[in-house]
């Protein structure tokens, strides 16, 4: 490969880099359009009678949300670095009683699984297939008569059908009936658009109006914080790899191991616990915190406690 196309590879590669949050959340929205569209046209149907409209909508609107919730919160590392042992050691959810800070952190995880969430409600409303469904079943005297005002007495009976087009009404009510539904949906629809983008904008706002630091500090610890995790990761596959060699030469060769340095359990706990930033500390991360602390204990681990799939293990 020649050197000025090396050079605009590597360009466009650091751009995706840093636009790598911008290009997940345009993917996750594909992939949320995408899979409203298929859940509307392949698996549902709505049933059309009274009993079972609203549950049957609802489920479908709301139980992907849930999902997806759920998944939002299962991969976030702020929680998991937060929850990990906690119920052993209640305390580890607001370390140094920084309640304000762990309240922070729950807001940051919360609000980062509830983008999906938000995705998908936004677009299933604005489809309005679901809601059409549900809210027709719905049998409530001001459901029924804000719909069914000045049309005829079967307008009641007949309004579960019409999401499905096999009511009795006359095709001009049938189709002024699915309009008012449709309307209201992708009312709600956009009406979640607009509260999520003002609160997020006003939270941004409040988050940096009350920053300690400068914005291009706070830009630099983000990305500090980045290469860390990736060269964490790098270090911890390589002594991962020399611990294993070095265990299984030890078994094979049938000798006593060679000593090994590793961080104690002790070391471990601090380096997960959260970070929250401090004015008097010069500190972009609980790692750093760590290794400059004059104080630190450099002894090994000399038995560490595992938990392993069959249980406690003693190492």
């Amino acid at each position: 490969m020649s050197v000025p196309a090396m050079d605009s590879f590597k360009t466009v590669l650091k751009f995706l880099t840093n636009q790598k949050t911008t290009i997940g959340y345009s993917f996750m929205a594909i992939l949320t359009i995408g899979s409203e569209r298929i859940f509307s046209m392949v698996s549902f149907q709505c049933p059309c009678n009274h009993e079972q409209n609203f549950a049957y909508g609802l489920t479908f609107l709301l139980g992907p949300a849930v999902v997806l919730l759920t998944i939002g919160l299962f991969v976030s590392t702020r929680l998991w670095r937060l929850y990990t042992g906690c119920c052993l050691n209640p305390l580890k959810l607001c370390p140094r009683c920084n309640c304000m800070g762990c309240l922070q952190v729950f807001v940051k995880v919360l609000s980062g699984a509830c983008i999906a969430p938000v995705m998908w409600l936004s677009v299933a409303l604005l489809n309005g297939t679901f809601y059409e469904c549900a809210v027709s079943g719905l049998d409530e005297n001001a459901v029924v008569q804000m719909f069914c005002k000045n049309k005829t007495p079967t307008c009641q009976d007949e309004l579960p059908r019409v999401p499905c087009s096999k009511s009795q009404l006359s095709p001009k009510d049938n189709m002024e009936l699915l309009l008012m539904l449709r309307a209201q949906s992708q009312i709600l629809g956009w009406s979640i658009i607009i509260v999520s983008a003002t609160v997020a904008l006003i939270g941004t706002c409040f988050k940096n109006c009350r920053s300690k630091v400068s914005y291009l500090q706070l830009t630099f610890q983000k990305i500090y914080m980045e290469k860390e995790k990736e060269k964490f990761e790098v270090f911890a596959e390589d002594y991962a790899t020399k611990l294993a060699e070095r265990n299984l030469k030890s078994f094979f060769d049938n000798k006593t191991p060679e000593a090994f340095p590793f961080p104690n359990h002790k070391a471990w706990e601090e380096i997960s616990a959260v970070y929250t930033f401090k004015q008097s500390e010069q500190y972009y991360s609980t790692l750093q915190r760590y290794v400059e602390r004059s104080d630190r204990d450099y002894s090994p681990e000399k038995r560490p406690v595992l938990e392993g799939a069959d249980g406690i293990e003693m190492a």
